[in-house]
């Protein structure tokens, strides 16, 4: 049986773990922008403009992961045994939702390395649509989590599969067969965007998978 249950009636309360469940939304509102400012300055400007920002918002992020776990802890200390299966979950939620603000980061950094904006040449027409896709599975992730729909967090669950690992996969083992007309700045950056885009992909997953299956398989298949 599924643990989100538990988790929403959290926002009914007022204590430590409605708290930490508050902070893993508040972490989520602070993860869209820094994912997409990312993404546009890897792939659309010359520089990485929004180094600095995504930098002192991943510090935000790790701290709140540590406030979320402290809360989770506490409120499991002081004898709240009936918790333990969300306060579990929550640890977990909140790790998923820390490392999309480190690969966000991780994308950041590329952009600051690479000298101009991605071009990834014969690979656009493949690549562009995986892209696309895993910044849409995080946005629908973070909507369906807050709102606890099951239907939408299946959905998310496949499409990460078919239309985000599946796809990436083709590519990236042509690209280290170096079957590639990319010159090695292009054709290392792109295994490695492709490799954190995946990432946040996945972690979306594990972020939904939370609301169909119980804690033991968060970040598994239901």
């Amino acid at each position: 049986m599924s643990v989100f249950r538990e988790i929403l009636n959290l926002l009914r309360r007022d204590d430590l773990m409605s708290q930490a469940l508050r902070d893993c939304c508040e972490m989520l509102d602070l993860c869209q922008p820094m994912v997409r400012r990312a993404v546009d300055s890897l792939r659309n400007a010359d520089t990485a403009y929004a180094h600095d920002d995504i930098h002192k918002l991943d510090k935000k992020l790790n701290a709140f992961e540590r406030d979320v776990r402290r809360k989770v802890v506490t409120h499991l200390a002081l004898g709240n045994t009936a918790d333990t299966s969300s306060g579990l979950a929550l640890v977990s939620i909140v790790v998923d939702i820390e490392r999309i603000g480190d690969y966000s980061k991780n994308i950041v950094d590329l952009a600051a390395a690479h000298p101009l904006r991605l071009q990834v040449g014969e690979h656009e027409a493949e690549f562009g649509p995986i892209e696309q896709a895993a910044l849409e599975l995080f946005d629908r992730a973070s909507a369906a989590f807050k709102a606890g729909d099951a239907n939408v967090a299946r959905e998310i669950m496949r499409s990460h599969k078919t239309d985000v690992s599946k796809r990436w996969r083709a590519i990236e083992e042509r690209l280290v067969a170096g079957n590639t007309t990319l010159g090695v700045a292009d054709g290392v950056t792109l295994a490695l965007y492709g490799r954190f885009l995946k990432r946040i992909s996945a972690h979306s997953r594990n972020l939904v998978s939370s609301i169909v299956n119980p804690v033991e398989r968060i970040g598994y298949s239901e």
